[in-house]
């Protein structure tokens, strides 16, 4: 008996049973276990399979691949099927390079094993630098132990330095016949340009939410786990396209439907699991933002919220809905997993809903999206966003304000987003026999006339305009002088008595006496001087600016158009591009 067999004899203790050697194999989760063997088993990327399929047949091998898409798509299974394909020899050991590798001889077995000498496996994450691959290049000079090509298999390669990558690009462009190159990348953007145009790239596409359901009825049904469709549908949903991620969820659903007692994998489970939301429960607050009821609106809010549904995924899934009942108005309607209530009702939301509508309800909805995403109080920022769309439904819409405001109409904006069966259109007024126009409004004032000259010389100009044209020609900057800062007081040719906006030196009127003598042949006096001043020539034309800009304001089509859109501005055609306040 063995020491521990003798310790539980002394504490009167039965010794518990040893596991014979090797019986009990750990487990391995989904994602390892249904990891692709073949390319048969490789879902969705029929284009690649089809591409290396015929290379292989036609003997022309690239010597570097490049394998990008998103997480879980199959880049790593990918180049593993790949290395198996090129180094597989068959079960008779005379087999060569075949897109059907046997699985059964050595190299096959090995590489699926991680254990083939002539398959180097580098993650890039950890192998960053210039001096990793220095090795890739020192040991590519030698041939392969047992394999008919040695692979170098790099993940994440966009990781690397950038002296890395040119380290590897010299051996990577003329690489020895029996090595072959295999990348993989989440980021290919990250990967130089230069690496790129030596590498023949196959771009693997997310999976479809209807091959993952149909992928995951099948592992179930080889696990002995019963499982609802809509359980499958909703796990192959969250998986947005990769299979590990989705293998990930189905692991956890089963191990969760397991600790119900049943062992059954239902859609309710998963909800909880994901803290998603009831589709049905979507449906009906979305029915309550088009029908305005802010009272039934916030309560579903809170029971959502209660069951543990995140304000951000409540969000998604209303954008999600809104997108789906826009492409059943156009047609395009093809979502598998859909219910036929759900068919029946988003029908009768495309039929009733315009395309303005559902235009306007994906922008508030985005932007309370924006908002809920970047808010310290997830609900309440997603409540008050769903109350702006509520808001936002008492408004008219463009086409119909146009209407309103064409009939002279200051009638009431529908209650509703429009279009929603049992809401009332609403009422118009009496067509007048013409809008109210831009002529109710004061004409635009003058600029105001500068003092007639009192002196007797008729050769004198006889206004200050004349004066500010003639210094002009001589010297803008003068000129700028005289018509932003001269508020003239007394305008007598050759005198001119003015008060200043602002401080103007003696040298600048001295220069502006000058030039004045030389094309009048008089002697002019600029001074300061008591009196009522007229405004400048600048401060007169920013007057008759605002006059002419409340005069539009004043109309009633405009009062109209700010009524119904507080927030609108009214732009100067000078420049667009400066919002102005509505006040003049």
């Amino acid at each position: 008996m063995s020491d521990s067999s003798d310790i539980f004899a002394a504490s009167g203790v039965d010794a518990p049973e040893q596991p014979a050697p090797g019986s009990a194999q750990p487990y391995r989760v989904l994602a390892r276990k249904y990891r692709p063997t073949n390319f048969a088993e490789l879902i969705g990327q029929d284009a690649m399979v089809q591409t290396l399929g015929n290379a292989i047949k036609r003997d022309r091998l690239a010597h570097a691949f490049l394998m990008t898409g998103v997480r879980g798509v199959g880049k790593t299974s990918t180049a593993r099927l790949i290395a198996k394909a090129l180094n597989c020899i068959g079960e008779d050991g005379q087999g060569g390079p075949t897109i059907s590798p046997c699985g059964t001889c050595e190299p096959c077995r090995s590489i699926a094993d991680g254990s083939f000498i002539d398959v180097i496996e580098m993650d890039a994450a950890s192998h960053t630098g210039v001096d990793d691959v220095r090795e890739i290049i020192e040991a590519v000079r030698y041939s392969s132990v047992s394999a008919r090509y040695k692979i170098y298999i790099i993940d994440e390669v966009h990781m690397l330095s950038k002296n890395a990558f040119n380290a590897l690009l010299k051996t990577l462009e003329e690489p020895p016949a029996h090595v072959k190159f295999i990348f993989a990348t989440t980021e290919v953007n990250k990967v130089p340009i230069t690496v790129l145009s030596r590498c023949q790239r196959f771009d693997l596409k997310r999976i479809s939410a209807e091959q993952l359901s149909t992928h995951f009825g099948m592992i179930v049904e080889k696990e002995g786990v019963s499982a609802e469709q809509e359980a499958l549908d909703l796990i192959a949903q969250a998986a947005e396209g990769s299979v590990r991620d989705g293998l990930s969820i189905l692991d956890q659903a089963i191990a969760h439907a397991d600790m119900d007692g049943d062992g059954e994998v239902k859609a309710a489970q998963i909800r909880d699991m994901l803290g998603l939301s009831d589709r049905s429960a979507i449906r009906r607050l979305f029915g309550n933002l088009l029908e305005a009821d802010s009272s039934a609106l916030l309560d579903a809010v809170a029971d959502q919220y209660r069951i543990g549904v995140e304000p951000l995924s409540l969000m998604n899934g209303l954008l999600s809905l809104c997108h789906q009942v826009t492409l059943f108005k156009v047609g395009k309607a093809s979502d598998p997993t859909l219910s036929e209530d759900a068919r029946q009702q988003f029908a009768a939301w495309a039929e009733t809903l315009s395309y303005p509508v559902l235009h306007r309800l994906w922008q508030l909805l985005l932007k309370g999206y924006e908002e809920v995403q970047q808010a310290h109080l997830p609900r309440e920022a997603c409540e008050m966003a769903l109350l702006r769309v509520v808001c936002a439904a008492e408004m008219p819409d463009p086409g119909k304000l146009a209407k309103m405001l064409e009939r002279g109409s200051q009638g009431d904006a529908p209650a509703t987003l429009a279009g929603v069966p049992g809401q009332a259109e609403p009422q118009q007024s009496a067509p007048v026999a013409e809008p109210a126009a831009m002529s109710a409004a004061p004409p635009p004032a003058k600029l105001a006339s500068i003092a007639e000259p009192v002196a007797d010389n008729p050769e004198l100009p006889r206004r200050f305009e004349d004066i500010v044209a003639i210094v002009g020609r001589a010297s803008p900057v003068l000129e700028s002088i005289l018509i932003a800062d001269i508020r003239v007081v007394r305008f007598a040719p050759p005198e001119i008595i003015f008060q200043s906006a602002r401080s103007i030196a003696d040298t600048d009127l001295r220069k502006i006496a000058d030039i004045l003598k030389v094309e009048t042949g008089a002697i002019w006096t600029l001074a300061v001087g008591a009196g009522e001043a007229l405004p400048s020539i600048a401060e007169q034309a920013q007057q008759l600016r605002d006059q002419q800009r409340q005069a539009i304001l004043d109309t009633p089509l405009v009062k109209a158009a700010f009524d119904a859109f507080p927030e609108a501005q009214l732009l100067d055609d000078d420049d667009r591009s400066q919002p102005a306040s509505r006040s003049a």
